[in-house]
């Protein structure tokens, strides 16, 4: 592909990389088959083959976003399943990212757009400020059918308020920076990135790490100082106050591994990992974060991918439990952790079925369903279906936003199917406690 940048603009960095990005991709087309908006439209702008050439153009003239091109790049989900299927090693993910950063920069939304996402902004990456939200969420719920017919704004609250839970499970007594130690002899240290959204929604992810990690000897550390991983900002174009999330936690982290050491950073949403697993290439032209932000990224691991390295033993209690492993984006395309998984819940004792088009993304992708709720609501649809068809009973999957969005899905097929993340299954055939809704399926 041939690209014509001028030489003042290979100056800056990011500039410099899209420009390499552009020049690998040879438009074969082979990533209009695995696109999730292509699939749903048909229109080449809304496949990853026709992005490229909006931002092409876009880069290389140095004009302000235009409507056509912030409509396109808005609807792609970042699932990267195009990265997966692209013969020529395109990272569209850079890309992508650099697009929109370009048009934060560049184009006024209308006031509407500015205000929810400034919203999102400033309440997802915050516990304490989430958890209001939803309270709020659940005195607004029976007014969705008004608001959802509010010109502009309708479609999008409506969509907020449906998938807030109607009841919050309760905060956690012991929250803040702390070291659990091993039981028995420790055979490692770990941090846990304890995340912002995730324990407000299920605190029983992290409670089942760490019962897992510890119980298996185990260190874990809350480090102090760590928050939101920027991933929620980043993918809405905000380089500086993702950045700033970002410097946090390498702070935080690297405190840790100058002090008593990590053997890893333990990562239970997988949509947190594969941005963590970049913060080396966000920070390589910044010579005070570059070394640290490249070491941490070299820790980072999905906990599945973690407990692959220790020797959990086989174990019988998910015999006879059928379970759908739904594979997030974010963990098969993003890291490409594929098997782990599977591996870890079938040596539990679990049947594991695939999920028919595992490789389309369930519609959830960070803040899109919020943003893009008709898209994310035909996508949810076509991914509930496709589980539904594996005749399990229970559905597994290592990110929250996949877990919330299928829950709901299931909701609308008035559904009674489980939700769980992996590690807690894995925790109760470890020995920890049954999950409460396993609990509550058995008592009934």
């Amino acid at each position: 592909m041939q690209t014509n940048f001028r030489p003042e603009q290979l100056i800056d960095p990011q500039m410099r990389e899209s420009e390499s990005i552009l020049r690998t991709c040879v438009h074969c087309g082979f990533c209009t088959a695995t696109c999730p908006t292509y699939l749903l439209l048909g229109d080449e702008l809304d496949s990853p083959r026709g992005r490229i050439y909006l931002v092409k153009d876009m880069l290389e003239s140095g004009k302000p976003a235009t409507p056509e091109v912030v409509t396109h790049i808005d609807r792609c989900l970042s699932c990267l399943s195009c990265m997966t299927t692209c013969p020529s090693g395109v990272n569209y993910m850079h890309l992508v990212d650099h697009a929109r950063a370009h048009i934060e920069e560049t184009y006024q939304r209308p006031w509407h757009d500015r205000l929810l996402r400034s919203v999102l902004a400033q309440v997802l990456p915050y516990p304490g400020r989430f958890r209001l939200a939803l309270a709020a969420a659940r005195l607004g719920k029976p007014f969705a059918g008004i608001l959802g017919r509010l010109p502009q704004v309708g479609t999008r609250l409506a969509a907020m308020l449906a998938l807030a839970p109607s009841q919050l499970p309760p905060r956690p007594a012991d929250t803040g920076a702390r070291t659990i130690p091993a039981v028995g002899p420790r055979r490692g240290r770990v941090a846990l990135l304890t995340g912002c959204a995730q324990p407000v929604l299920n605190p029983d992810i992290n409670a089942a790490t760490i019962r897992l990690l510890t119980r298996n000897g185990i260190e874990v550390v809350l480090a102090a100082g760590e928050g939101c991983c920027g991933a929620l900002v980043h993918h809405m174009g905000r380089d500086e106050a993702s950045h700033a999330f970002a410097k946090r936690n390498i702070d935080a982290w690297t405190r840790e591994i100058d002090g008593q050491g990590l053997d890893a950073i333990v990562i239970t949403a997988s949509g947190c990992g594969t941005t963590i697993k970049d913060y080396g290439f966000m920070f390589r032209e910044d010579a005070a974060y570059k070394d640290k932000a490249a070491r941490v990224a070299g820790l980072a691991k999905d906990i599945t991918e973690y407990l692959s390295t220790l020797d959990l033993g086989r174990a019988s209690a998910g015999e006879g439990y059928v379970v759908a492993y739904h594979s997030a984006c974010s963990m098969q395309h993003g890291q490409q952790i594929k098997d782990a998984p599977k591996t870890l819940l079938k040596r539990a004792g679990f049947t594991v079925k695939d999920v028919p088009e595992g490789h389309i993304c369930c519609g959830s992708a960070g803040t899109y369903n919020l943003l893009q709720p008709e898209l994310s609501g035909q996508l949810r649809s076509r991914k509930t279906a496709n589980i539904a068809r594996t005749g399990a009973t229970i559905v597994a999957t290592g990110n929250i936003g996949c877990l919330e969005q299928l829950r709901k899905g299931f909701a609308e097929r008035n559904s009674d199917m489980i939700f769980l993340h992996t590690v807690e299954l894995l925790d109760w055939a470890d020995g920890g406690p049954i999950p409460a809704a396993l609990a509550h399926r058995a008592v009934a």
